[in-house]
């Protein structure tokens, strides 16, 4: 299997991430409004940028986790069963670490 689209993937959506979670942590730096209606509106935002960032975070992990498969040569095979993981479901799911039957059980 050839991983040089894979890893080309996986690295632009890694930096696409790395982007984001700078934003979200240069929202979450700014000062509160003195305003208390403003502040409680800013607080539910700063919730939601929390929990995106949370999301993205946990991807950034998978796409690590994927780009050291990579690297060590076990891109493309299941932590589970050791079995073949299709191209398809790669080119679906580039962090995929388990093949579709382990994933559905």
């Amino acid at each position: 299997m050839d991983t040089t689209l894979a890893e080309k993937t996986l690295r632009d959506r890694r930096a696409e991430i790395v982007g984001d979670l700078t934003r979200i942590e240069d929202a979450l730096d700014d000062t509160p409004s003195k305003d208390w209606e403003d502040r409680a509106s800013e607080r539910q935002e700063d919730e939601v940028l929390e929990a995106h960032g949370a999301l993205e975070q946990a991807e950034l992990t998978q796409i690590d986790a994927a780009l050291k498969r990579i690297a060590d040569g076990s891109y493309g095979i299941c932590l589970k069963c050791g079995g073949d993981i299709s191209d398809a479901r790669l080119a679906a799911v580039p962090t995929a670490a388990l093949c579709r039957t382990c994933a559905a059980g």
